[in-house]
């Protein structure tokens, strides 16, 4: 994959992910259309790029010694900076909220299998 398609499939991947998890866990609420999704591919895109290899490296030990579960706090956090980011951003019309700590689990949990599916799936 060359370049300049490299982040676009990166932003379209994250996009659709982000789509499908707030398609399976219903309590996700959001607004902004497709404006939405396309903001929160290209966030997601640069996390997973730059700041997911750092966090698991550095948290690899947890990792490790929890059989790969500490993954999903990772996935928390990641979920949770994106909610953050669009927040203080204020984008606009364009909001993310979760509602409690069990719905970022969950989310947390289908973002990973969704995003490590489909990325096994384009590889």
């Amino acid at each position: 994959m060359n370049v300049i398609a490299k982040p676009i499939w990166s932003i379209l991947l994250n996009a659709f992910v982000l789509w499908f998890l707030v398609l399976v866990v219903t309590d996700i609420q959001y607004s902004g259309g497709l404006d939405f999704f396309v903001l929160g591919g290209i966030i997601l895109g640069l996390v997973n790029f730059l700041m997911k290899p750092l966090i698991t490296a550095l948290s690899l030990p947890f990792v490790i010694l929890s059989g790969g579960l500490f993954l999903i706090v990772i996935n928390m956090f990641i979920l949770w900076f994106l909610s953050y980011f669009i927040g203080v951003m204020e984008f606009r019309e364009v909001t993310l909220v979760f509602p409690n700590l069990a719905t970022y689990v969950i989310g947390a949990i289908v973002f990973g299998i969704t995003n490590w599916l489909l990325n096994f799936l384009i590889k």
